[in-house]
């Protein structure tokens, strides 16, 4: 990723350059700031494609264990893994991969944390800010694969405030800066444990019209939504449903023509699965739904038909094979509706030591699956998924002169 900063000053040594140092740094920052510049485009092109390195292709089918649905190139520092250290460790094992970073930026507060400089929104009780340059950083990353390795990889939006109504403006011009480049929002957080109360500004909502807006506009461009939302309030009182899950539906059943992945199914480190013991107050003997009836309530609804889950994120996975009946479960409920569920490993900046590790976490889970659901969760849901939407935005591109 420093690759993005190094290169430039290496390229722009002469006026005889095809393009000046200070012109990039203008075009790239047009993410940034939100502002579309006439172009430009050619001139963030050329400087990948200087980058551009050849690598040999089998032409061979491959058998892949599966596309990632869900992993980020950068870290909350906006450092991470070279695109093609990437490509590197999918190797012949990962077919497709989706490409975002992480559109917070953690602040380095010299008076939270002194010198020493967190990497993580863990690390630091200093906020969180959105970093839309990251969009500009995920297009350059592309841009320096040969249109080979470009199949390979789903380009998604991240860089916009979900609160802001000027969200979609963005997401537009980044369209017109780098066409045929993107496929899908996300993966962006409404809702989310530690995160959210973390963010400068007003706090995320999914009543929130800018949302509505964003999701609008998606199903408009054909693009996807990946977002994370977790499924309950943390440390809240258990209840027949939770609550921002009853929100999530209500959002969704209001924007049925966009292709929607709730990211973990909702899950996070402090928002477990309700359990079966969990017990409503409100209702002698009667008891709250468990995590899989949730998920089971919205996959039957045929107003959410356009609704699929990951099950991405390491923390997910220990849930899932916690014990052989959550394991039962979750196979049981996979096997009935195995069109709805997609596999990603959240790796933030993949390396070769731990990038599948998630993967491996989850054998139990694939030997508990038929082959036709295990297929379709490793594979050919993500195809199906984003091949349309590359046609789709492909569409709306041409129809809007992109």
């Amino acid at each position: 990723m420093k690759d993005l900063q190094k290169s430039i000053v290496n390229d722009q040594t002469t006026q005889e350059d095809e393009f000046s140092r200070r012109d990039f740094f203008k075009s790239a920052a047009v993410v940034a700031m939100g502002v579309g510049l006439a172009g430009t485009t050619q001139e963030l092109s050329a400087a990948a494609a200087a980058e551009v390195v050849e690598v040999a292709v089998d032409e061979k089918p491959v058998d892949y264990l599966y596309h990632d649905s869900h992993v980020h190139l950068t870290s909350y520092v906006q450092e991470g893994t070279d695109i093609h250290d990437y490509l590197k460790i999918m190797g012949d094992k990962v077919g497709r991969s989706l490409l975002f970073g992480l559109p917070l930026q953690q602040k380095w507060s010299y008076l939270n944390s002194g010198d020493r400089a967190p990497t993580y929104y863990l690390h630091s009780d200093a906020p969180l800010y959105y970093y839309s340059f990251n969009d500009a950083m995920m297009a350059y990353e592309y841009g320096k694969l040969n249109e080979k390795e470009k199949e390979r990889f789903d380009p998604m939006i991240t860089g916009f405030n979900p609160t802001d109504m000027y969200a979609v403006d963005h997401i537009k011009r980044v369209l017109k800066m780098y066409p045929n480049t993107f496929v899908g929002l996300g993966e962006f957080s409404i809702h989310k444990e530690f995160v959210s109360s973390k963010i400068s500004g007003e706090a995320a909502s999914l009543d929130n019209k800018a949302l509505d807006n964003i999701f609008d506009f998606a199903a408009e461009a054909g693009l996807v939504v990946l977002f994370h939302n977790d499924i309950d309030i943390p440390f809240g009182e258990k209840s027949p449903m939770p609550v921002y899950a009853k929100q999530m539906h209500d959002l969704l059943k209001r924007h049925k023509d966009t292709t929607v992945i709730w990211a973990h199914t909702g899950l996070g480190r402090i928002v477990k699965p309700h359990s079966r013991s969990d017990v409503h107050e409100h209702a002698e003997g009667d008891r709250n739904p468990n995590h899989i009836e949730i998920l089971e309530y919205a996959l039957k609804d045929p107003e959410l038909s356009h609704l699929n889950y990951d099950i991405s994120w390491d923390q997910v996975a220990k849930y899932i094979i916690a014990t052989p009946e959550t394991l039962q479960r979750t196979a049981d409920m996979i096997n009935k509706y195995p069109d709805r569920f997609l596999f990603g490993t959240d790796h933030v900046a993949p390396d070769p030591e731990s990038y599948y590790s998630v993967y491996e976490m989850y054998q139990p889970l694939w030997d508990a699956l038929t082959p036709e659901a295990r297929k379709k969760i490793l594979l050919t849901n993500y195809e199906r998924i984003f091949d349309k939407a590359k046609v789709d935005v492909a569409a709306w591109e041409k129809k809007n002169n992109l």
